[in-house]
C-alpha cells in the first residue's frame, strides 16, 4: 500500500509538472502572459518597459491585434509617432472594420504631414461610416493642416449637424473661426458652448482669449476667473490668467499666479512648466531652468518632459547638462530623431557644424521628410557661411511642412544677412500668415519696409505689433528703427528704451539705442547705457560684444574694448564674432602673436567656424607669412568649399607663394559668383589676370574695383592703386601708372613694395 501510494504523488508531480510546462510552452498562455505584464508597467508610468512586453507578445503572436494596439499607445507615449503609427496600422491590418484605431492612425498620418495617405483613410471611413461625426471631424483636421480653411469649417459644421448637442464640436469651430478671421462668428460659437455646458471651464479660457485680442481686458479676466472656479484642479485657467496679467504689465502679479499654482496642483506636471515657460519669456533663464528641473525631477521616466528640458537647457546654453540627458536617451534608443535633432543642435552651438551635418544627414537617411532635421541641416550650413544650401535646406522644410514659421523665419534672417529686403518682405509676410496674432512677423515685415524706405508700411506694421503683444519688444524695436532712420532721435531712444523695458536681454534694443547715441556723436552715452544694461543683464555675452565694438570703433580706446570683449567670450566661448573682434583689437595693439593665438584658442571651441580660419590667414598674411596664411584659408574652405572671402583670400595668396595661376583664377571666380560687388574680388581676380599677363582683362577687372571701392565710399587701398599702376603701366599708359603708383606712396609711405615702386617711377616717363 505504501508503494502505491508514493507511485501516486509521483504520477500527479508528473502531471503537475507536465502541465506547468505545457502552458509555458502554449503560445496563447505565453502571449497573455507578456501582454499582462506589459499593462502592468503602462500603468506605471514604466512605458519602456511597456514597449519591451508587448512587443514579446507580438513576436509570439504576430495576429494579437490588441498587443499591436498597446504597442501603438506606448510608442506615443514615448513621443516615437512614426513607430505608433506602424502598430495601428498593423492593427487596421489585423481587424480591418476596426474604425476607431483607423481614426487614430489617420490623426497620427496628418500630425505627420502625409496628406495623400490621410486622404486615403479618410475616404474608407467615409465610406463605411459616411454619418459618423468622428469621421467629419476627422476629415476637417485634415483639411485645416492643409490650409483649407473653408473646407475645414464645413467640415466641422456637418459634425455639429450629425451631433448638435455636443459641444466640443462648437468649440472646435470656433477655433477654425478665429484662424480663419471670423471673431465675431467665433465668439458666438464659444457662447454656445457654454450654454451647452455651464461647467465646462475650457471654453471660458478660450472666450477669455478672445477678449483679450480684443483689448477687453476687464470681460477677459472675468471670464477666465470663472473658468478658474469652475475646475480649481485645472492649470489651463491659471497659465491664461497668468498671460493676461503678462499683457497688461503686472508681472509680479503673473508670477505669483503660476507660483501659487505649483503649490495648488503639485501633481501636474502643467503647472512647474508653465512657471518655467514665464521665466523664459520674461529674460530669466536661470530661474526657467529651476523650475523646469524640479519638474524633471519629479518625473524622471516621462520622456517628453526629458526631452523638453534638454530643448531648454540648449537654449539657456547648459551644454554639457543638455548633452548628458540627451546621451541618456540614445544609449536606449540609438535612432530616436529627437535626441539626435539635439545632438546635432548641440554640435552646432559649440562650433562643431560638421559632426552636426553628419548627424543630420544620418537622420534624414533614414526619414528622409523629418522637416525638423531639414530645417537643423539648414541651420548648420548657415553657421558655415553656405546660405545656398542652407536656404535649399530651408525650402526643403517648407516643402515638407509649409507651416514651419521657424523655416520662414531663418529665410527672413538670411534676407537681412544679405540686404535683400524683397525676400524679407516676402518670408514675415508667411510668418504672418501662419501666426497673424503674433508680433514678429509684423516687426520683420517693418524692418524690410524702413529698409524700403516704404514709412507708412512701417507705421502700420510697428503699430499691429504693438497692438497684439504690448508686452513684447519686437515692436519696440522696429519703432525705435523707424525714428532711428527718421532722424528723430529722442523718440528712437524711448522707443529702444520701452523694448529694453519689456526684455533686458533683447541685444536689438541695446545695439539699437547704442545707435541712437552714436548718430548724435554721444560715444560716451552709448557706453554708459551699455553699461547700465550690463548692470540688469550681467550673463550676456552679446552685451559685452556690443560694449567692444564701441569701445573699438567708436572710442578707439583699445585696453577697454579688449577687457570687454574678453569678457564676452568668457561668457560664450561660441560666440565667434565677439572672438573676431577681440583678435582685431589685439592686432590694433600691434600684439599680432597674441591676436593669431587668441584666433587659435578661439578655434578650439569652434572648430566649425571659417570666419576665424580666415581671420588667422589675414593676420599671417600681415606677416607676410604666405604659408601658414594659405593654410588657414585652405582650413575654411575645407569646411565649405563655397566661402567667397576664403576662396578670395587664397587665390590672393598663391600669388605670393607661386602657385598655380588656373586654380586661382578659379578660386577668384568662384569668390565673385558669391560676391559679385566686391572691390576685393575684383582686385585679386585683376591681379591675377595681370599675372597670367592678360593685361587688357587684368585693367578692366582693376578699373572695377576702383569704381565700386568709391561707389561704396571705402578707404583708399594702396594694393588697388598699385595693381593698377603696373597694369596702367603694361597698357602704355604713362600718365595714370604714375598717378596710381604715387598714391600708393601718399596712402602708406611704408608700403611693402615702396622701393619697388619708387624705382618704377623713376624709369616712367609721361
Amino acid at each position: 500500500m505504501k508503494c502505491s501510494c508514493n507511485w501516486r504523488r509521483i504520477v500527479a508531480l508528473s502531471l503537475l509538472v507536465g502541465f506547468l510546462s505545457s502552458c509555458s510552452l502554449n503560445p496563447n498562455a505565453r502571449k497573455q502572459k507578456y501582454f499582462e505584464s506589459g499593462q502592468r508597467y503602462f500603468e506605471k508610468g514604466h512605458y519602456r518597459e511597456a514597449v519591451i512586453e508587448f512587443a514579446n507578445a507580438v513576436q509570439v503572436d504576430p495576429s494579437f491585434a490588441d498587443a499591436h494596439l498597446q504597442l501603438g499607445d506606448t510608442y506615443l507615449k514615448l513621443q516615437q509617432p512614426d513607430r505608433a503609427y506602424q502598430e495601428l496600422a498593423d492593427v487596421v491590418q489585423l481587424r480591418p472594420g476596426d474604425y476607431q484605431t483607423r481614426i487614430a492612425m489617420t490623426h497620427l498620418l496628418i500630425v505627420g504631414r502625409r496628406f495623400s495617405q490621410a486622404q486615403e483613410q479618410t475616404a474608407i471611413l467615409l465610406q463605411q461610416r459616411p454619418n459618423d461625426p468622428a469621421v467629419h471631424s476627422l476629415i476637417s483636421s485634415l483639411l485645416a493642416e492643409q490650409g483649407n480653411l473653408q473646407g475645414a469649417i464645413a467640415e466641422m459644421q456637418k459634425t455639429i449637424a450629425l451631433a448638435p448637442g455636443q459641444w466640443p464640436a462648437y468649440l472646435s469651430l470656433a477655433l477654425l473661426q478665429w484662424a480663419n478671421l471670423q471673431p465675431a462668428a467665433a465668439e458666438a460659437n464659444v457662447e454656445k458652448v457654454i450654454a451647452l455646458d455651464p461647467k465646462a471651464a475650457q471654453p471660458r479660457v478660450l472666450l477669455g482669449a478672445y477678449y483679450e485680442a480684443q483689448h477687453r481686458f476687464s470681460e477677459a479676466e472675468r471670464q477666465i476667473r470663472d473658468a478658474m472656479a469652475l475646475d480649481a484642479n485645472s492649470m489651463e485657467p491659471r497659465a491664461a490668467l497668468a498671460k493676461l496679467l503678462l499683457v497688461e504689465g503686472e508681472k509680479d502679479a503673473a508670477e505669483s499666479v503660476l507660483v501659487q499654482a505649483t503649490q495648488d496642483l503639485p501633481n501636474d506636471p502643467e503647472s512647474l512648466l508653465d512657471l518655467s515657460n514665464f521665466y523664459f519669456v520674461t529674460g530669466d533663464l536661470n530661474k526657467a531652468v529651476a523650475a523646469y528641473d524640479a519638474l524633471y525631477r519629479k518625473h524622471p521616466n516621462d520622456l517628453q518632459i526629458e526631452k523638453k528640458y534638454i530643448q531648454l537647457l540648449i537654449q539657456a546654453q547648459r551644454y554639457d547638462a543638455a548633452r548628458t540627458l540627451d546621451n541618456e536617451i540614445l544609449k536606449t534608443s540609438p535612432n530616436d530623431g529627437d535626441a539626435l535633432l539635439f545632438r546635432s543642435q548641440i554640435q552646432i552651438s559649440q562650433g562643431d557644424t560638421n559632426d552636426a551635418i553628419q548627424t543630420l544627414q544620418a537622420v534624414i537617411k533614414n526619414a528622409p521628410e523629418n522637416s525638423q532635421a531639414h530645417y537643423a541641416l539648414g541651420v548648420a550650413f548657415e553657421k558655415q557661411r553656405d546660405l545656398v544650401r542652407a536656404e535649399s535646406e530651408w525650402q526643403e522644410t517648407l516643402r515638407l511642412n509649409p507651416n514651419s514659421v521657424d523655416a520662414e523665419r531663418s529665410i527672413a534672417d538670411a534676407a537681412m544677412e544679405q540686404g535683400d529686403m524683397h525676400t524679407l518682405q516676402s518670408a514675415a509676410a508667411q510668418m504672418i500668415k501662419l501666426q497673424p496674432g503674433a508680433p514678429e512677423g509684423y516687426a520683420l515685415r517693418a524692418m524690410s519696409s524702413i529698409n524700403l524706405k516704404q514709412y507708412d508700411n512701417a507705421e502700420e506694421d510697428i503699430r499691429k505689433a504693438i497692438e497684439i503683444a504690448p508686452q513684447s519688444a519686437f515692436g519696440y524695436v522696429q519703432l525705435g528703427n523707424l525714428r532711428l532712420q527718421q532722424n528723430r532721435f529722442d523718440q528712437a531712444i524711448q522707443a529702444y528704451q520701452d523694448a529694453l523695458d519689456r526684455n533686458v536681454s533683447s541685444i536689438d534694443a541695446l545695439r539699437g539705442l547704442v545707435s541712437a547715441y552714436i548718430a548724435e556723436k554721444q560715444v560716451d552715452k552709448a557706453i554708459a547705457v551699455a553699461d547700465a544694461q550690463i548692470a540688469k543683464s550681467p550673463a550676456n555675452g552679446s552685451f559685452y560684444n556690443l560694449l567692444g565694438a564701441v569701445l573699438f570703433h567708436g572710442k578707439r580706446d583699445l585696453n577697454a574694448a579688449e577687457t570687454a570683449l574678453q569678457k564676452s567670450t568668457e561668457l560664450d566661448q561660441h560666440d565667434s564674432d565677439a572672438w573676431i573682434q577681440l583678435c582685431e583689437v589685439r592686432a590694433a595693439k600691434g600684439t599680432i602673436d597674441d591676436a593669431i593665438a587668441t584666433d587659435k584658442q578661439a578655434l578650439k571651441a569652434n572648430p566649425g567656424e571659417p570666419g576665424l580660419y580666415v581671420l588667422l590667414g589675414n593676420l599671417y598674411e600681415s606677416r607676410s607669412d604666405w604659408k601658414n596664411a594659405a593654410n588657414a584659408y585652405q582650413s575654411a574652405l575645407a569646411i565649405n568649399s563655397r566661402n567667397p572671402i576664403a576662396s578670395n583670400d587664397l587665390a590672393r595668396t598663391m600669388l605670393y607663394t607661386g602657385g598655380n595661376l588656373d586654380v586661382a583664377l578659379s578660386l577668384v571666380q568662384t569668390a565673385r559668383v558669391e560676391l559679385p560687388d566686391s572691390p576685393a574680388v575684383f582686385d585679386t581676380m585683376g591681379w591675377v589676370y595681370y599675372q597670367k599677363g592678360a593685361y587688357a582683362l587684368a585693367l578692366n577687372c582693376l578699373q572695377e574695383a576702383l569704381r565700386l571701392q568709391q561707389s561704396k565710399q571705402m578707404p583708399d587701398n594702396p594694393d588697388l592703386h598699385y595693381h593698377l599702376g603696373m597694369a596702367y603701366e603694361k597698357t602704355k599708359q604713362i600718365g595714370l601708372a604714375r598717378e596710381n603708383l604715387e598714391q600708393v606712396l601718399k596712402i602708406d609711405p611704408a608700403y611693402r613694395n615702396a622701393g619697388q615702386i619708387r624705382q618704377e617711377l623713376l624709369g616712367l616717363k609721361s
